[in-house]
């Protein structure tokens, strides 16, 4: 071989190192940048999961304390509907004591 072709091997062979070794480079940058793309990605998932699950809860409460306000209204209701009732009946339960104390 001449002197010449051993150069133009050797400068070929050189030249191939170097795109491989940037080849190499290229593609850790590009799964370096894949994994923190997807840490990020799952992060925001993360985030916004938990934001959802504090709205959900919150709703909940809401809802919880509208029901809560209904039962308690309800039940005012009905104590007073009970009150009105037992204070109609009032004075006839103090007619018919004070009749069965007065006979005996």
């Amino acid at each position: 071989m001449s002197l010449e072709a051993i150069e133009k091997v050797t400068q070929v062979e050189t030249e191939n190192r170097e795109r491989k070794a940037a080849a190499e480079a290229e593609a850790k940058k590009i799964v370096a940048n894949a994994e923190q793309e997807g840490l990020a990605l799952l992060q925001r998932t993360r985030d916004g999961a938990a934001e959802s699950g504090r709205a959900l809860l919150r709703q909940a409460e809401e809802k919880a304390a509208e029901r809560a306000a209904e039962i308690n209204r309800a039940a005012e209701a009905e104590a007073a509907q009970l009150r009105a009732n037992a204070e109609q009946h009032l004075a006839e339960a103090a007619e018919f004591i004070v009749g069965r104390v007065v006979k005996h």
